[in-house]
């Protein structure tokens, strides 16, 4: 792991990580599936797999201090009183009479009447040592006990202990309490406190500044609220820099984003566990120029996708030479809960293939021969806040189909990064390979050629298409087989 010269990763709920730079929370584990969800400071949430974390080369544990009670450097004696140290002696002692047998855990210089009987590692095995000395501890005066931190001490005590001393050999056994996870920032007094949150509200409104204004505005609100002897209270820069990172994060977001990120929400999410639970849909501007016929022009075309979050299978698609309206949306939706027929220039490859449902079977269901293309009833649809997706008519048509409606955040594409990344995905292993693709960007074009030649140019490298005629994805799926091998 790429953070094991700070110490291992502890992903349990409340904790913090650093991933590229960037502070992520813990909201959820899923050690079942291998996977955790982070939360940013801006909102933004990831799911990602403790592989992915493992082999990180920029992850690590974050250095504020968090629910577990990690801290920024290692716990040592230095750290603790004498009274706490001799505490910690005498718990190291007991516990190493439980393993070894002997106080000082060294069988060759074993100490007065040791080992004794009830602690013999030849006569004993550790349960019944632990559970002796259990016994031995419990015999003790109960107001002795309570001056050695030894009154409410178990069998699973002394287990969490030892666990913990073989970890950390030193500290191991200390009690948390001892070494507070973080007392804050004395410097910041209250004074300072409301100027910080002050500069906060009033700069998350404005343009971005950068550190070194903020503070600025510190001390003019400061000065302007509680007078000059106020001023010279605030901390330095630095630890105002520092105090500002960990209440409201590196500040790397746009202001758009980090305004729509204090917006209220209900603080749930939603965990998808089944196929057809959550489909996700969005437009976008396909990246190849189309023709509706040959002697046409090439135009541009807006695609709309439907994808299964739990599976990212694509289940549905639509092109229009417009801008898509609530019907296209709605003819989209009714595409995903039907069965998709077969064409006759379509191969034995592009079949329905899945295992435990026979053809025949959804043939006859479906009246005609289905493609291998899933389809199921939808039970949310997650959307953006385009005018398309809030129509009237689009939402009847959701209420007709039994669809749940559950619309992204504002400014939130990672709501819906399923289909985000679909469209990442379509253009490098698709639309790339088709002459038509005009790319993401006018700029990283070719050589610049006149009018005439560009206009040749699209005419000859668009794909010939009409609404409703062939433009399915198993087409053009087949177009770039044939451009990849030449045919």
């Amino acid at each position: 792991m790429s953070g094991q010269a700070a110490g291992l990763l502890e992903l349990a709920a409340g904790e913090s990580l650093i991933l590229d730079d960037e502070e992520w929370r813990v909201d959820l584990v899923e050690p079942q599936y291998g996977r955790v969800l982070l939360s940013s400071g801006t909102g933004t949430r990831q799911t990602v797999s403790f592989r992915m974390l493992a082999h990180h080369p920029r992850c690590r544990r974050s250095t504020v201090a968090t629910v577990s009670g990690r801290h920024l450097q290692p716990r040592t004696e230095g750290d603790l009183t004498d009274h706490q140290r001799t505490l910690l002696r005498i718990r190291r002692g007991h516990l190493l009479e439980v393993e070894t047998g002997f106080r000082g855990g060294d069988p060759l210089h074993p100490g007065p009447g040791e080992p004794r009987p009830e602690y013999d590692p030849d006569c004993t095995t550790v349960t019944q040592r632990r559970r002796a000395k259990v016994a031995e501890l419990r015999a003790l005066d109960p107001e002795h006990a309570k001056v050695l931190g030894l009154s409410k001490v178990s069998y699973r005590t002394l287990t969490r202990w030892e666990s913990k001393r073989r970890a950390d050999a030193m500290m191991g056994c200390a009690d948390d309490r001892w070494t507070p996870a973080s007392r804050g920032h004395p410097s910041i007094t209250e004074e300072v406190r409301k100027a910080i949150l002050a500069v906060r509200q009033e700069t998350l409104h404005r343009s971005k500044i950068n550190m070194r204004a903020r503070v600025g505005l510190i001390h003019q609100y400061v000065l302007e609220t509680y007078g000059e002897k106020a001023v010279e209270k605030i901390p330095s820069y630095g630890t105002l820099r520092v105090v500002w990172q960990e209440w409201f994060g590196m500040g790397r977001a746009r202001q758009r984003y980090a305004r729509s990120a204090l917006l209220e929400t209900t603080g749930e999410h939603v965990i998808v566990e089944r196929p057809g639970q959550v489909v996700a849909l969005d437009t976008t501007v396909l990246p190849v120029m189309l023709r509706e016929t040959v002697f046409d022009d090439p135009v541009t075309v807006y695609l709309t996708l439907a994808m299964d979050v739990y599976t990212h299978s694509m289940v549905g698609f639509r092109l229009t030479l417009v801008s898509d309206t609530s019907t296209d949306v709605a003819m989209l939706l009714r595409d995903v809960t039907m069965p998709l027929p077969m064409r006759d220039d379509w191969g034995e490859e592009m079949e329905w293939p899945y295992p435990g449902v026979p053809a025949a079977l959804v043939a006859e269901f479906a009246g005609h021969e289905v493609a291998a293309l899933p389809f199921f009833a939808p039970e949310t649809v997650t959307t953006d806040h385009g005018s398309v997706y809030r129509n009237h008519h689009l939402v009847q048509a959701q209420h007709v189909l039994g669809v749940r409606v559950l619309p992204a955040r504002v400014l939130r594409p990672t709501d819906k990064q399923a289909v985000e990344r679909a469209f990442g995905s379509a253009r490098s292993m698709l639309f790339e390979y088709l002459p038509g693709y005009t790319g993401v960007d006018a700029r990283p074009t070719a050589a610049p050629t006149s009018r005439a030649t560009r206009s040749s140019r699209s005419r000859r490298w668009s794909i010939c298409w009409r609404p409703g005629s062939s433009a399915s994805l198993p087409t053009v799926s087949c177009a770039v087989r044939d451009v990849r091998l030449g045919l």
